[in-house]
């Protein structure tokens, strides 16, 4: 009793914080259904009812918004193996000391806040002083700089490997965890019938962290409508590449919440926003947990 008493003042914290930030604010749900007001008591706010969630649903900005997370999220899913891939070919090096720079060269931008990453960006991909095209232009490889921060058309894929950068070594992290809890007489026993590495790596080791993938897959699956993110949300990186050029490509349904709530002081519209992306990330989590359960007879639920 003494042990878990222990584990269980060192998780009170963290459980203390969860419940503030993630628990207590869902009062704040019952916003949506009036038409409030700063500084007007809920009391003395008319009840709408569901006209803020009709509003939503038949907006064209919203429904732009809802294009641009969307596809943002499944160029993040198409990604995911990206991160297992890298993982596997880290613990094949036999070196380990190279392995460890690399996974600590890798993991080291999970770190950095993306502001001081839109600040590294910005000084080697901007269109006036930007060293990319300052060295393009000095080896005649162009004429006319590209604008790679505020081209609409590169947008999507650009942000997309800018995420990857970021977070690839971190999201690896788990991979070489799965990879380490393999058991190794399969290896052993692999060598003594005469396979080679690529054969143990398709054999043991993809099998091994299979299970690992799928669940990432699943917990990704459910976050769809956070806007594409390998770890964590995704607002930060959008609200500091945000700009009038790609706007109609970056407003996601967080940065749209945010814009609406906090910039336009339209609570109750935001709130329901907000409130619809939850309910449908939950459906859209126990959906594909559910068919994960009778398709491979496993869950994470």
């Amino acid at each position: 009793m003494k042990a878990r008493t222990t584990l269980f003042l060192m998780a009170l914290p963290s459980f203390i914080l969860l419940i503030a930030f993630l628990y207590v604010p869902l009062y704040g749900w019952i916003y949506a259904f009036f038409k409030y007001r700063p500084g007007v008591p809920l009391s003395g706010s008319p009840f709408v009812g569901l006209e803020y969630f009709r509003v939503a649903f038949g907006d064209k900005e919203v429904l732009l918004v809802l294009r641009n997370t969307l596809v943002l999220s499944f160029l993040t899913l198409l990604c995911t193996p990206l991160p297992a891939i890298g993982a596997i070919l880290l613990s094949e090096i036999p070196s380990k000391r190279f392995r460890n720079f690399l996974q600590t060269v890798t993991t080291i931008p999970n770190f950095i806040s993306w502001v001081l990453v839109y600040s590294v960006f910005f000084s080697i991909f901007s269109i006036n002083d930007g060293l990319l095209n300052q060295l393009l232009f000095k080896l005649h490889l162009i004429n006319d700089p590209t604008n790679f921060l505020g081209d609409a058309d590169m947008a999507w894929y650009f942000q997309t490997a800018v995420g990857l950068w970021k977070s690839l070594g971190f999201s690896m992290i788990i991979y070489i965890a799965a990879i380490a809890g393999i058991d190794p007489s399969l290896y052993e026993a692999a060598k003594v019938d005469g396979a080679g590495r690529f054969q143990m790596m398709r054999h043991i080791t993809v099998p091994g962290i299979a299970p690992t993938f799928m669940v990432l897959l699943i917990l990704g699956i459910g976050s769809l409508l956070s806007g594409g993110s390998f770890v964590g949300n995704a607002f930060e990186q959008y609200f500091v590449f945000n700009n009038q050029l790609v706007t109609d490509k970056l407003m996601v349904l967080d940065l749209y919440v945010y814009r609406i709530g906090l910039q336009f002081n339209d609570y109750s519209f935001s709130i329901a926003i907000g409130m619809t992306k939850t309910i449908v990330s939950l459906i859209l989590l126990f959906s594909v947990n559910w068919i994960s359960k009778k398709i491979r007879g496993q869950s994470i639920i």
